[in-house]
């Protein structure tokens, strides 16, 4: 067997392993990608004209559904959301506490549970989307609407009940938004990257699309 054929089965093994693994080790599976992402989130950089930071957070949590599938990636950022909450300090600056999730940056939070049981769903369910341009597009998709879309509902509720200073829409935007965007797109891309060089082109759950991945000539 060559070095290529070796790794193809390496990836089928291990997805297939994980798949296969008791909900007990699952669960140790999931409090190790929280942990990961309660690593990633101290890389953070604060930017003077908005209340959010840009971080590493998101990096890990694009790559959580993929490792771990829909219920368990999805199952590892709530555990990271519930117990930072709860005081775990392993937000940025290794704090923790309520207010981090029903602050400013609440939603976007929110958004990572949603981001990584989207991503984890079509990793277990198509073997198609495991390619490089697929899984780019749809991290993009969990990153700018699944994410997004939550953080800026809470970043502009936040601005107008506690802050008392109503926003608009655009400036909502310049502030939760458009400074991250050039970022995110990077750390989707070299997410995708990583995704479509660890995942297997061979189904090893019943994927729906079985069998059809030697047609589709998507890197």
């Amino acid at each position: 067997m060559d070095i290529a054929a070796r790794v193809n089965q390496t990836k089928y093994d291990v997805f297939r392993w994980r798949y296969e693994l008791s909900i007990p080790k699952k669960l140790v599976l999931a409090i190790g990608m929280a942990c990961l992402t309660g690593l990633v989130a101290q890389i953070r950089i604060i930017l003077p004209w908005s209340p959010v930071p840009v971080t590493g957070q998101t990096f890990a949590v694009l790559l959580a559904g993929v490792l771990l599938g829909r219920w368990w990636g999805g199952t590892s950022l709530a555990i990271y959301a519930g117990l930072g909450a709860a005081g775990v300090p392993w937000f940025f600056g290794w704090s923790g506490g309520l207010s981090h999730v029903a602050g400013p940056t609440g939603g976007y939070i929110v958004g990572f549970v949603l981001a990584a049981v989207f991503l984890g769903y079509f990793t277990d369910k198509y073997v198609r989307s495991r390619s490089f341009v697929s899984m780019l597009a749809l991290m993009l998709f969990a990153n700018f609407v699944l994410i997004y879309v939550p953080g800026l509902l809470q970043l502009g509720l936040w601005l107008n009940l506690v802050k008392g200073e109503p926003v608009s829409f655009t400036t909502l935007l310049s502030m939760g938004a458009v400074p991250f965007i050039a970022g995110d797109i990077t750390k989707a891309f070299l997410a995708a990257a990583i995704a479509r060089g660890v995942t297997p082109k061979l189904a090893y759950n019943g994927e729906v699309d079985k069998g059809k991945w030697a047609n589709w000539r998507i890197p």
